[in-house]
């Protein structure tokens, strides 16, 4: 080898020294430029304070929330109040999480972590966007697929590919950078039904309970805790049928509710009144929904509480002070309750079928079977 091939060879070799060094170099701003958020929380400069509108949207589902003065509705469902206590938990863990994991992927590979954006290809995730009262976005991110993590000692079947543990998230004011949070996210479904507020009509201390159908029944009772029989006489009452339909009654809860929907369009509708101690009537009507194994029903409040306390006999002075101050606060919390339920009686709601099940049993099954049959 001559001196001019020799001093090529070593302008070839800083050359490629120098790019390699390069290359090097660049890997690691890039390595930096992730590894910097690892710890970081995920939107540090959202302000939670002016969040008025919060939407999530899947491939097949869409809801909007938003805040209307002091609560806040759904939307898609009338404007039917919201869950606040569920929104608030979902907002503060979604401000709070910090990063675990981050890197920059290319858009080919986003379809496999489920952090397209809906409506955007196969792969799609589920959107959030947070508002203020102007419409602006004040925070976008793409919730993707689920990091499921082994637990031998958990014996359900479902947890046998593991349980979420965390998730990938993409933020989309910053390019195909994933990270991955240490919270599944569970919560965060774009179904309407996940954000309602589920407080539904409480029917308590019934006195008397009528259900008006082909082969309906009426019960009563004379005192609060005494014993149910059927008004009218007609039969021997089963004490634990007649219990179990006036819990059916004061523990209703709901799945979703449907806007401009009645039960009367779905058929010939069950009316079940229900008369209490309170001076209370509530008027429930129910019909099977078409096309599903659900109900729809509808509930309207009437009447007024007694505005005094009927007092004891030989009642001392110290009780009828103490017991009436517990009416007046009671009447109160009745009042609201009443309120609310008047409020809420332009819905229609869905309910499970074994919810109801218990009222609409045919006045045969409602009657004491003899010993006889009872033993066998």
């Amino acid at each position: 080898m001559n001196r001019k091939q020799f001093l090529i060879l070593v302008v070839a070799l800083l050359v490629l020294g120098g790019a390699g060094l390069a290359m090097f170099w660049q890997d690691i701003a890039a390595y930096r430029t992730a590894g910097s958020k690892i710890g970081g929380k995920l939107l540090p400069n959202l302000k939670i304070a002016d969040l008025a509108q919060l939407e999530l949207r899947d491939a097949k589902n869409r809801v909007t929330l938003v805040r209307k003065e002091n609560h806040w509705v759904v939307q898609e469902r009338d404007g039917y109040p919201a869950d606040f206590k569920a929104i608030s938990d979902f907002v503060i863990k979604l401000s709070d999480l910090k990063i675990v994991q981050a890197d920059t992927v290319g858009e080919s590979l986003l379809p496999r972590v489920e952090l397209v954006e809906p409506g955007k290809g196969e792969g799609a995730g589920t959107l959030v966007e947070l508002k203020d009262a102007g419409g602006k976005t004040l925070a976008a991110v793409v919730l993707g697929k689920k990091v499921l993590k082994k637990d031998p000692g958990n014996p359900l079947p479902s947890a046998q590919d593991g349980v979420p543990a965390a998730r990938y998230i993409r933020v989309l004011d910053e390019k195909n950078q994933v990270v991955v949070v240490s919270d599944p996210l569970a919560a965060a479904e774009a179904q309407p039904g996940r954000w309602l507020d589920k407080d539904f009509a409480k029917i308590e201390r019934v006195k008397t309970l009528s259900v008006e159908s082909d082969n309906g029944w009426k019960i009563t009772r004379d005192e609060e805790w005494g014993q149910w029989k059927f008004a009218g006489g007609g039969g021997d009452l089963d004490p634990s049928g007649a219990v179990s339909a006036v819990n059916s009654l004061g523990q209703l809860s709901f799945n979703d509710v449907v806007a401009g929907a009645k039960p009367e369009e779905e058929g010939k509708p069950v009316t079940i009144t229900a008369d209490t101690f309170d001076n209370l009537v509530y008027t429930v009507r129910l019909a099977k929904r078409k096309g599903s194994e659900d109900y729809l029903l509808s509930v309207n409040v009437s009447g007024e509480p007694p505005r005094e306390r009927q007092g004891e006999k030989g009642e001392k002075a110290e009780d009828k002070e103490r017991r009436d101050k517990d009416f007046a606060e009671s009447r109160k919390r009745l009042e609201l309750r009443i309120a609310r339920d008047k409020a809420r009686s332009a819905w229609t709601y869905v309910v499970d079928a074994k919810q109801v099940a218990p009222l609409l049993k045919p006045r045969g099954e409602m009657q004491r079977k003899p010993q006889a049959d009872r033993k066998q």
